[in-house]
């Protein structure tokens, strides 16, 4: 990225040039970044092209003032830290799902990030409803934020019976996990972000993937809560966890609401193609 891609990266975000890469100018623009560019899978909807490459990341979310799943928003953001002088890399986990499952192989990415300070931090804004701040990637125990108590400890062996852990070159497994529910499974070897061209393919056109089964666009709101827009229901999470949820009647009222809520233009709704919802 050069001065200027930054520049505008950081006011799409909202925040000032920092003067050093520290934990408190990471967990500013961790925060920043999950309220003012939302998670979104619109493109799958709209026919769209997803192509992990810094320049097309860089044209989306910050040129089109458009958002992305976790391969875009981190992939992006990652390259946003790294050019103002952040140590990162890029990790792959597999997403838990139902009964516990794992996902496929590069099913998520990640980063971790190290600071000039001595801070070693997992950052993820593209997870939907995951922290508003940086994890400490050594701390073990219950680490308390904004969206939720989260924990991140050594996993234990998978499906195939194998086990996380350090192992000779460092390169285990770890599970991050959210009100003591496993989130996803990380893992430690640093990865380059064409690594991830599979899985995003699979997470764009698989009819088992969540993401063509159906809509969202969701993004932290400043007090804390979240708005998310699911098709055309709209849900209000306040801080508390209370929710609101209502119904979008015409296609108007959902592009106005893209556009106000989430700062999204768009000429048309998207909608879930055939086949791609079930039930």
């Amino acid at each position: 990225m050069n001065s200027a891609q930054v520049d505008a990266y950081l006011r799409r975000i909202g925040v000032e040039h920092p003067a050093w890469p520290t934990v408190d100018v990471l967990r500013e623009l961790h925060l920043r970044h999950l309220q003012s560019v939302p998670f979104e899978n619109l493109s799958i909807h709209l026919g769209e092209e997803i192509v992990l490459d810094e320049k097309r990341l860089l044209d989306k979310i910050v040129g089109a003032h458009r958002g992305g799943f976790c391969y875009e928003l981190n992939g992006a953001f990652g390259a946003l830290l790294r050019a103002l002088g952040f140590d990162v890399r890029l990790l792959a986990a597999r997403v838990y799902g139902e009964e516990g499952r794992l996902g496929v192989p590069y099913d998520h990415l990640a980063l971790r990030v190290r600071t000039v300070d001595g801070g070693d931090w997992l950052a993820d804004v593209g997870f939907g409803a995951h922290s508003h701040y940086p994890l400490a990637f050594g701390d073990r125990g219950e680490q308390e934020d904004r969206g939720g108590v989260f924990r991140v400890i050594e996993a234990g062996p998978d499906a195939a019976g194998v086990r996380g852990g350090g192992g000779p070159a460092g390169f285990g497994d770890l599970d991050v996990l959210r009100d003591g529910k496993p989130q996803y499974r990380l893992e430690l070897r640093p990865r380059v972000l064409r690594d991830f061209v599979v899985g995003a393919w699979w997470n764009s056109t698989s009819p088992a993937s969540h993401f063509v089964q159906s809509l969202v666009c969701s993004r932290v709101t400043r007090d804390g809560g979240r708005i998310t827009l699911s098709g055309t229901r709209l849900t209000v999470t306040a801080p508390d966890g209370r929710k609101e949820v209502s119904d979008l009647a015409t296609d108007e009222e959902v592009l106005a609401l893209y556009r106000e809520r989430f700062g999204i233009v768009l000429d048309r709704v998207p909608t879930v193609r055939e086949g791609g919802q079930k039930g």
